[in-house]
């Protein structure tokens, strides 16, 4: 027997009616629903005071080809958001990864939505940039008439803010396309704008008939109760979860350069789910102390009330060229505007923040003034250091304190230092999840896998193992790790060294860079290796590379190249082909910050 349909929890009614009105429906048999639905047609018709109207037949739905570039998730996120806000605008939505598509799928689509995300300085997500190159080259088909909206997500905090989303929007015209929503740039702080953009978008690219018929309600009989998002983490930046500190502990010794804290969360919800791979964003607080100088810069005194909203709520650090941009304007400052004029503004912004500017340009400014020229603080993401299988109701993170100087004045890390010097055990702090499918174990527990990072980017590796133990995984697993002295500086080298004896730890191999007179590397172990890794990689193993894009990463991605070109009589373009197939298959994923 079918199971009645039952009203979705987004029906216009009040959900203590839904509640009501699913306890009838469920009773009721098919003749009794048919009877229903035609006494509610002929009821409406006498409200009208016409004949009820037939239904009209369903119209063919106009395709859509969503194309995302994404490099934390974001844009990926918002890609499945628009695929299932389209349906209710006549549209046949079709989701692709650039990092799978290429000129044939633009050349064959009628409308097109993009999500884009830019990477660092100006750069295409890793992922996409195959299909960004392919797109601005001249073997890039025409799309005639085609219609298309971009939206663009960045930071402000770079220079090239949005420049991926801007190029691809102005490529897709000059090729012959029509767009029919404006770009938006979005920092940071997107959700709310991108949702609404989305909307806009998918009306304007929706079928003429389906625009000017008024709504289309779409219901989802696919369960009583379903989620809004079934796919999407409960708990997010917009809204996080209030967990407890439940462990604090620095990891490096005494005589360490470093400092790098592992820190535990607790929390009773079932609903804060993550998966090894995953990130787990914190919301960090302002540095109370610079908060009130730059107050005392502006003019404002020490106002607690307003210390305390900009220590929870605003980015006090960040200087960008658009604040610079709306302080100019706001002040009338010639000598600020200057600043926006050639290399000025580059020269000044570095290494600065954005009390060096109140400095070298004082104003007296309104509360209003200050916090109209602020952004929203926004989370810092770190790849969780845990399994939920073995911990269950935690999540571990590996933060490493960041603290400098420069131009006369000290400088902190926002989050770090928050959780370093400001938090204590027993004490709690907003997390949230950033799901990242694009950095997963295998499915099949008896993959191989060769684990490749530097510093704090050993923390997904710790969830890695656990998670296989936990889960009974027999595969061969090979750690490459790096740091700067091995006393000091070896992150969870006790559980390494344990995992090593059970043999849920295969290999170990590690570089420590100060150790000895001439610096070593993670990349040169990776090659004295190399034999060894390839040979894994003939039995299917999968790589991982975890760390910063414009360091390690980028080295050992070279370096990778070349060893895998060696079988291949070292031809080092064969070998960038073969680590291009092995990221289509999966087989090669990295999670860079």
């Amino acid at each position: 027997m079918t199971a009645t349909p039952l009203l979705p929890r987004n029906a216009p009614f009040l959900p203590e009616d839904i509640e009501l009105l699913n306890k009838v429906v469920a009773r009721t048999t098919p003749q009794q629903r048919s009877w229903l639905a035609g006494f509610f047609a002929g009821f409406e018709a006498a409200q009208s005071g016409g004949l009820a109207q037939p239904v009209p037949a369903s119209k063919p739905r106009a395709p859509l080809t969503i194309l995302y570039a994404s490099e934390s998730g974001n844009s990926e996120a918002l890609a499945s958001k628009a695929k299932k806000a389209a349906q209710k605008h006549g549209l046949d939505a079709k989701v692709f990864d650039m990092a799978d598509a290429d000129m044939a799928l633009l050349a064959k689509a009628k409308n097109i939505l993009v999500f884009a995300a830019t990477w660092g300085e100006g750069d295409p997500p890793a992922r996409a940039v195959d299909f960004y190159q392919s797109l601005m080259s001249d073997a890039a088909p025409r799309i005639d008439g085609v219609k298309f909206a971009v939206l663009a997500l960045g930071d402000t905090a770079y220079a090239q803010f949005c420049a991926t989303g801007k190029a691809i929007d102005q490529r897709l015209e000059e090729l012959g396309g029509v767009r029919t929503f404006d770009r938006v740039d979005l920092d940071l702080d997107y959700a709310k704008k991108a949702a609404e953009w989305t909307e806009g978008a998918l009306a304007k690219l929706a079928p003429e008939d389906t625009a000017a018929g008024g709504t289309v309600v779409h219901v989802d009989f696919g369960g009583a109760f379903p989620q809004a998002d079934d796919d999407e983490p409960k708990y997010t930046a917009e809204h996080p979860l209030e967990a407890e500190i439940s462990a604090l502990v620095n990891l490096n010794g005494s005589g360490s350069t470093r400092e790098t804290w592992h820190a535990e969360f607790a929390f009773d919800d079932p609903a804060f789910t993550y998966q090894p791979g995953d990130a787990v964003g914190l919301m960090p607080e302002n540095d109370p102390a610079l908060v009130d100088d730059l107050l005392q810069t502006v003019g404002l005194g020490s106002d607690a009330a307003l210390l305390l909203k900009l220590q929870k709520s605003y980015d006090v650090t960040t200087l960008s060229r658009a604040l610079v941009e709306n302080y100019g304007k706001l002040t009338g400052r010639a000598d600020v505007k200057a600043l926006l004029e050639g290399e000025a503004y580059a020269k000044f912004a570095s290494d600065r923040q954005l009390i060096d500017l109140f400095l070298a340009y004082p104003e007296k400014l309104t509360q209003e003034q200050l916090t109209g020229l602020l952004r929203p603080l926004p989370g810092r993401l770190y790849s969780v250091a845990s399994s939920l299988k073995a911990h269950p109701g935690e999540a571990h993170l590996l933060v490493g304190a960041v603290r400098w100087k420069s131009h006369g004045r000290v400088r902190k890390g926002v989050s770090s230092t928050f959780l370093g010097e400001r938090r204590k055990i027993g004490q709690t702090a907003r997390i949230y999840v950033k799901p990242n499918r694009h950095f997963r174990l295998p499915a099949d527990g008896h993959t191989p896998i060769i684990m490749i990072g530097a510093g704090t980017g050993v923390a997904p590796y710790r969830a890695f193992v656990e998670e296989r133990v936990a889960s009974g995984a027999k595969g061969k697993s090979w750690l490459f790790f790096g740091e700067r002295n091995f006393t000091n500086d070896f992150l969870y080298q006790l559980e390494w060294q344990d995992y090593l004896a059970s043999g849920d730890l295969t290999r170990i191999d590690v570089a420590f860079s100060r150790d000895q007179p001439e610096k070593i590397y993670v990349q040169q172990r990776i090659w004295e290796r190399r034999a060894d890794i390839n040979a894994w990689l003939q039995e299917g193993a999968h790589i991982y590379v975890c760390g910063d894009e414009k360091g390690m990463a980028k080295d050992v991605d070279a370096m990778l190249v070349k060893v895998i070109a060696e079988p291949l009589k070292g031809d080092e373009e064969a070998g960038r082909a073969k680590l291009k197939e092995l990221t289509k298959a999966g087989r090669y994923q990295r999670d860079i910050y």
